[in-house]
């Protein structure tokens, strides 16, 4: 994969940003799984005293997540035919495209003025109609170590690369997209889904930005990258992050969040097939923080946004039993009236009995709640991750997480 050693420097220092800016509770002590009943809080190790215990964790036996996908150019935008077990889900939002076939694509090359960094798709394995388990890029690296990406994962978000301001450091500079075109490249040739984070960010953007920047930003982004499948087109709203330049970008529009308004009507303009996104943390761990997400949502809505689902990074969720979980998914999707995606989940602990023990709590969760459309890990390689010791993968070496996850969703187990 081609890298410049500029754009390999800005991602490591936006990642080294990125942890300043959140207030994740990911960071909370202790590693007992909360009951559902226990304590008056849902963060693990709070001092609230609550008892520990693994409700509902389990098996994903039978619950068919990567079955032969339905035909994608036939797919009703917004519906959710559910198959029985080891069947898949027919519908993820404006999953459909007829460009999903194999064989078929952009025109090729990389040159300027919105042409596809890709000469084709290889077909998919997974092409947006069944619920997926994807996972961030390595460092910008998609096949770390000697192991193949998409032998364990059938989507692929980059961890920076997609940030606008790895891409343009300056909102009136070149676009520097190698890293990002070998990440799509390589979606597109292994036929797993493509997800973009992020265009609108309170962080890890150019400087000197105005609303036509965004625009443009946005239209390059499309052209260059048509199969993208989903994307995070707000990061972080609220009182999380505002980039300074929402009150440029939100002129003409109306409601409480006119910006947010404005760059959910770009994205559908340019990227018309494209699952949009909403994507924010602790909005499945704390009632408080969900209730001012879904406010937000509301209100874009209301306001003539088109978004499809929301994201939750999830983060935070070491210690949060299966039923306060599946229970703070429930009202995330009733709330919203939208599909959810996970985007960024982790376990970070030393401890593989407890790393284990949350996958085994939580992962059944995702994946049989009817709203959620699939999950991202948030990195995979011990040593490279954001969140210290989230790893599952050490060397070569799986992590009992990673063996029970692969095991549980019908794929090889490292270093396989």
């Amino acid at each position: 994969m081609a890298t410049d050693n500029g754009a390999v420097c800005l991602a490591l220092v936006l990642l080294a940003c990125s942890g300043a800016a959140r207030e994740h509770g990911a960071a909370a002590a202790g590693g007992a799984l909360i009951d559902a009943g226990g304590g008056s809080g849902s963060r693990a190790g709070a001092g609230e005293d609550e008892p520990a215990g693994r409700s509902a964790g389990g098996s994903l036996a039978g619950l068919g997540g990567r079955g032969a996908g339905g035909d994608a150019t036939n797919t009703v935008a917004g519906a959710s035919a559910r198959a029985g077990d080891g069947g898949s889900e027919a519908s993820a939002g404006r999953a459909g495209d007829a460009n999903e076939s194999a064989g078929s694509g952009g025109s090729g090359g990389d040159g300027a003025g919105g042409s596809s960094a890709v000469a084709g798709s290889a077909g998919s394995r997974n092409d947006g109609s069944q619920k997926f388990c994807g996972n961030i890029d390595t460092r910008n690296a998609v096949d770390p170590q000697g192991l193949k990406f998409s032998t364990y994962w059938d989507q692929l978000t980059p961890e920076n690369a997609g940030k606008w301001g790895s891409v343009q450091a300056n909102a009136n500079g070149e676009f520097r997209w190698a890293i990002l075109d070998a990440s799509y490249q390589y979606a597109q040739a292994n036929g797993i889904i493509f997800k973009e984070s992020s265009f609108v960010w309170g962080a890890g953007q150019p400087s000197g930005v105005t609303a036509a920047h965004v625009e443009n930003w946005i239209r390059a982004f499309c052209e260059r990258y048509p199969n993208t499948k989903l994307i995070d087109v707000v990061q972080e709203p609220p009182p999380h992050t505002t980039p300074s330049y929402a009150q440029s970008l939100g002129a003409g529009e109306t409601g409480s969040f006119p910006w947010i308004v404005k760059a959910f009507k770009l994205a559908r303009q340019y990227c018309p097939h494209a699952v949009l996104i909403l994507n924010d943390y602790s909005n499945i761990e704390y009632a408080s923080e969900q209730e001012h997400f879904i406010q937000i949502v509301n209100s874009i809505k209301e306001a003539g946004a088109p978004i499809d689902a929301v994201g939750a990074e999830a983060h935070g969720l070491k210690g949060v039993s299966a039923a306060v979980l599946k229970a703070n998914i429930d009202s995330l999707a009733s709330g919203t009236g939208l599909p959810v995606y996970i985007t960024e989940y982790d376990i970070p602990d030393p401890s593989d009995a407890v790393q284990l023990a949350n996958f085994q709590a939580h992962f059944p969760v995702f994946w049989q709640h009817s709203a959620v459309r699939g999950v991202t890990l948030f990195g995979w390689i011990a040593g490279y991750t954001w969140l210290t010791n989230s790893g599952l993968v050490q060397g070569t070496s799986p992590r009992p997480a990673m063996n029970w996850l692969m095991t549980e969703l019908g794929r090889p187990v490292p270093p396989n």
